[in-house]
């Protein structure tokens, strides 16, 4: 089993080895993610962001006009999977209250 394990770790750090290196060098200026336009043709979207994110918000932070504002729903539905992963971690790892005899307390209107 331990074999197998090793294995997977090992062709997992390859596989992660051999995507990164498709990556852009780190401050390369010609990198696609800067272009004006996409290799579709479309507008990028962060050369907008960047440009305009005072201007539509009026706040000098840009990383917060883009999560408050461009992608508010987008950020809301990202908290609200927290928020219920959350909850349902804390009712599945809650105590049950006992008795002083080692009894469940039951809730009321339950049968015993």
């Amino acid at each position: 089993m331990k074999i197998v394990n090793g294995l997977l770790l090992v062709t997992f750090g390859a596989l992660l080895i051999h995507a990164s290196l498709g990556l852009p060098d780190r401050g390369d200026a010609n990198a696609v993610m800067f272009a004006e336009k996409s290799p579709a043709g479309t507008p990028g979207a962060s050369s907008y962001y960047i440009r305009n994110a005072y201007r539509d918000a009026h706040t000098p932070n840009m990383v917060t006009v883009i999560l408050a504002d461009y992608r508010g729903y987008d950020t809301l539905g990202e908290e609200t999977v927290i928020l219920t992963a959350g909850l349902i971690c804390f009712l599945l790892l809650r105590r049950k209250r006992t008795d002083r005899d080692g009894k469940k307390n039951l809730k009321a209107g339950a049968d015993a």
